[in-house]
């Protein structure tokens, strides 16, 4: 039995699979999936990662609102440099120690954030925050994946994506606490503020500095482990993992030895040691990762793995334009809408008319008059509603995704969203819009952590992560494209949009047909 069977069973006296122990067990011995470990892992990063990715996207002080739009660019931007970079940093230092540091980073920056005073310095700030929480992203579907056996790991990382619909629910309550509060603290001359914005910035930081030191406890990923040759480590882990699901001592693991992975890079076979070992801050030694991480790159373009790495890339980049983009376009709508009906009661108008009648008289109200305002409870209460349309499909997902497949799922998924993106150029009102949002956040939300699941299967253990960054670069450079070009062409004409995000998702539906079948075999 090889390695990449190793969570499933434990063979009869063979030494190159994994055991040499005689009796035959399942995963619940070794690392039993719903054990303590893994109830511990499965929060651990997708409810701070949601967490952090709705602080970001109100990237600006209540205080100017017009600061929000540019926050998001720089958020964006971060996001499309940072994913890659994640990426090769986890195929090549380990799982445990990047999540850790991108974590750590996004806690910390999120804090200095608080403080900023100046505009250039807190778009940075913002732009640090996007380059460090996109790494978390990448990393903890491949984190998780990798402790799990082939008969669950599917529903265990499906069930990943409840905890981000945890995530959308929770913190608008918090920010519906925090934020109204009359709290401003500043100096006498008002060069330096902090007011209740301030701190619910601050309150989002934190969670990511907590998980991050708790993280500092965890193991590293045995699968990544075997991959760079360190299988006696791998197995000290795996009894780790045994000695805490089961209460039992460590020793009483049935697992003797793991045998060296048969796939080999170019630094374990010239160097002869493992490629965790080399130091980033070494100029020789990164003369050395650097080709390494090339040849990984090329890797992903090769004959083997070319056809799903431009799978995932183009469903990544659809499903995640259209998905970024949108959900920043519905407040906009909830807004001119709600204007439109203060001013006409009782009328309806589509969603082109609202945007040009609104817009007409944008010009007539001076941007001071805007500074200070206070943030709408409707922005709350939607915002809340959104994360609460998500809870069906959060639980729709792993409980089904055995029985219908996650391919299913992702094609069931895009198609209603994009049938639903149509559908908004009949929107005739603000709660048929609202009812439209609710349901487009659910399955886009649903989608996204489909096909983080899918790729999961898609790569081999040296590659999961690069290949999950190089796709989620694609999509982050989606959505800020998206972000970019969306409200010039709404307020053009608001059918391109629509027209082209719907096209996107059916594109992406039609392509995940394409993609292989997942959750049946053991991870290469």
């Amino acid at each position: 039995m090889e390695n990449n069977s190793v969570l499933d069973t434990i063979p009869h006296t063979h030494a190159i699979g994994t055991f040499v122990k005689t009796p035959t067990f399942n995963i619940g011995v070794v690392a039993r999936t719903m054990g303590i470990f893994t109830i511990i892992m499965l929060p651990d990063g997708r409810f701070r990662v949601q967490r952090s990715a709705q602080c970001l996207k109100i990237g600006a002080p209540v205080e100017n609102p017009s600061m929000e739009p540019n926050a998001l660019v720089y958020i964006k931007r971060g996001m499309v440099v940072g994913s890659y970079f994640w990426g090769c940093l986890a195929d090549t230092k380990g799982r445990r120690i990047v999540l850790i540091a991108a974590l750590l980073l996004d806690g910390t920056i999120g804090l200095l954030s608080t403080a900023a005073q100046i505009f250039p310095i807190f778009m940075f700030l913002r732009f640090i925050n996007g380059f460090a929480i996109t790494g978390a992203m990448g990393i903890c579907f491949p984190y998780l994946g990798e402790f799990q056996p082939t008969a669950y790991r599917e529903k265990i990382l499906c069930w990943m994506e409840l905890f981000w619909t945890l995530g959308i629910v929770v913190l608008p309550c918090i920010a519906w606490l925090i934020i109204p509060l009359p709290l401003r603290f500043g100096t006498a001359d008002g060069g330096i503020m902090f007011g209740s914005w301030n701190l619910f910035v601050a309150l989002c930081s934190i969670p990511s500095l907590l998980l991050g030191l708790w993280l500092l406890y965890f193991p590293e990923s045995p699968k990544f482990l075997i991959e760079c040759g360190e299988p006696a480590l791998a197995l000290e882990i795996l009894k780790d993992i045994y000695q805490t699901n089961t209460g039992r001592d460590r020793n009483e693991c049935p697992v003797g030895r793991l045998k060296e992975s048969d796939r080999s890079n170019t630094i374990m076979e010239t160097h002869n040691r493992s490629i965790r070992t080399f130091n980033i801050h070494d100029p020789k030694h990164m003369k050395i990762l650097l080709p390494e991480i090339w040849e990984q790159t090329k890797a992903l373009c090769s004959a083997e793995f070319r056809r799903n790495t431009a799978l995932a890339c183009v469903i990544q980049f659809g499903i995640t334009t259209s998905y970024y983009t949108l959900m920043i376009w519905f407040p906009e709508l909830f807004g001119r809408f709600e204007e439109y009906e203060k001013r006409y009661p009782n009328a309806t108008v589509s969603v082109c008319d609202v945007s040009s009648i609104v817009l007409e008289n944008v010009n007539d109200t001076l941007v001071d008059d805007f500074c200070g305002t206070v943030i709408d409870t409707k922005v709350y209460w939607h915002t809340l509603l959104l994360g609460i349309a998500c809870i069906p499909t959060s639980l729709w997902l792993p409980l089904c995704v055995h029985q219908l497949g996650a391919k299913f799922f992702l094609i069931f998924s895009l198609t209603v969203a994009g049938l639903v993106t149509v559908g908004l150029a009949y929107v005739g009102n603000s709660t048929q819009n609202l009812i439209l949002s609710c349901i487009f956040e659910a399955l886009t939300s649903m989608g996204i952590s489909t096909v983080y699941c899918v790729m999961v299967d898609l790569f081999p253990t040296n590659l999961r992560v690069m290949a999950a960054a190089f796709s989620l670069t694609f999509g982050r450079c989606g959505a800020l494209l998206g972000n970019l070009l969306f409200g010039f062409l709404v307020d053009l004409n608001c059918f391109v949009p629509v027209v082209l995000f719907s096209i996107m998702l059916f594109g992406s539906a039609i392509l995940c047909f394409f993609l292989p079948d997942t959750g049946t075999t053991a991870l290469q």
